[in-house]
């Protein structure tokens, strides 16, 4: 607010009344709330120049969003079309993709107006929960306590054994992992929070080598709960006394938890729902243990493995397909992974977002086709694989 100049101008006025009295007058101050509005009021010049401005604003902003409408309603049809072709095994072309980046606003910014407004309250944020709700919903909602590994390097040990015999390649273990942990993340690392930097907050519920959220903790096992029992059910067989109870109870827990999963239909919106919940925090923390953890973790990533193959798409993914595909959804990325390079080139990336994901993220913005996408995903997962995070879990391998 430019409070000095206005105050500046009302000041003149009051000099200007001063002057002009008689001596005999007596002048009753102004009370404090009148002199105060007179300071802050803008002069009726600043009100015109600034309705005139807003009014340019607004007119330039109402033709970007018509153009910027038009464009992602045809990037919506354009998706529908391609669905369609699938579903009738008919070949997708560049005819199927909109091949323009979309328009970009280049018209005047807001103005500010010279009178101050009333100040808002800030937005209320809702907390998002960490790894300490997760654990004390696991306690309250099921009486589990998640099983920790004695050390960052038990727990790489446990996902790399169980990774490679459901299938998941050394490569794309570790480069994914490198991707989504920046080369140096623990098992127990949620997004946003580090360690190293006093005040930082969780930006989501995401945990883990493959930042796994509450409803893919809750979709999986919903999902793939009885490969999970059957491994557990395999590992407490030749165990004994102490050891074979606290086996013997973890799967009692875990057979609780998957048909807690299963109370609902088979879909992301309303897995979201029982991820919201205090049932569904403590299946979170599943994510934290020992034994189970590195099972989830190895599924976020076979998922998308074993749709790419139910599609007919054998070729084997890299890791930075397999990303994709991770991080937009096994559908939308199977679209870019089965692009031939030379259309790969020429599609920009806005093809596979909605508007407001695609306006949120500055990578995909800047990387504007699916082949600089891709490659910019290998370049990170090149830098961060040297870290030192990645390389005890490459030496897990």
């Amino acid at each position: 607010m430019r409070l000095p100049l206005i105050r500046m101008g009302s000041g003149c006025v009051a000099l200007a009344l001063l002057a002009g009295a008689s001596p005999a007058v007596a002048i009753e101050p102004l009370p404090a709330s009148t002199a105060d509005a007179m300071a802050q009021a803008a002069s009726p010049q600043a009100m015109a120049e600034y309705r005139r401005k807003l009014k340019e604003y607004q007119e330039a902003r109402a033709a970007f969003d018509e153009e910027a409408g038009a464009y992602w309603a045809s990037i919506s049809e354009k998706r529908k079309g391609r669905n369609a072709k699938r579903r009738e095994r008919q070949t997708v072309t560049l005819d199927d993709y909109v091949l323009t980046q979309p328009p970009a606003y280049s018209g005047p910014n807001r103005p500010v107006s010279p009178e101050p407004e009333e100040e808002k309250p800030p937005r209320e944020r809702k907390p998002l929960p960490v790894v300490a709700d997760f654990l004390k919903a696991a306690a309250e909602q099921f009486q589990f306590t998640p099983e920790r590994p004695s050390s960052e390097l038990e727990f790489k040990r446990a996902y790399a054994r169980y990774a490679l015999a459901a299938g998941l390649t050394r490569e794309q273990a570790i480069r994914v992992y490198s991707f989504e942990t920046g080369g140096n993340g623990n098992y127990d690392m949620q997004s946003g929070l580090n360690p190293s930097k006093p005040g930082s907050r969780a930006i989501s519920t995401a945990i883990g080598y493959n930042q796994l959220l509450t409803t893919n903790s809750v979709e999986l096992l919903a999902e793939q709960g009885h490969e999970l029992i059957k491994e557990l059910t395999a590992r407490a067989a030749p165990l004994s006394g102490a050891p074979r109870k606290a086996m013997d109870h973890k799967l009692a827990v875990l057979k609780k938890m998957v048909a807690f999963t299963r109370t609902v239909p088979d879909t992301w919106s309303e897995h979201e729902k029982l991820a919201n919940t205090p049932q569904g925090w403590a299946v979170h923390a599943m994510v934290l243990d020992v034994d189970v953890g590195p099972m989830l973790q190895t599924h976020k990533l076979l998922t998308s493995v074993h749709f790419a193959r139910a599609k007919g798409y054998n070729r084997p993914l890299t890791a930075a397909e397999l990303e994709m595909m991770n991080l937009t959804g096994d559908g939308t990325g199977l679209d870019m992974v089965t692009m031939p390079q030379a259309m790969r080139d020429r599609v920009p990336t806005s093809n596979f977002f909605q508007r407001g994901g695609y306006e949120r993220n500055p990578v995909a913005i800047r990387h504007d086709t699916v082949a600089k996408l891709l490659a910019v995903t290998d370049e990170r997962m090149d830098f961060n694989s040297g870290k030192p995070g990645a390389k005890e879990l490459a030496a897990a391998f």
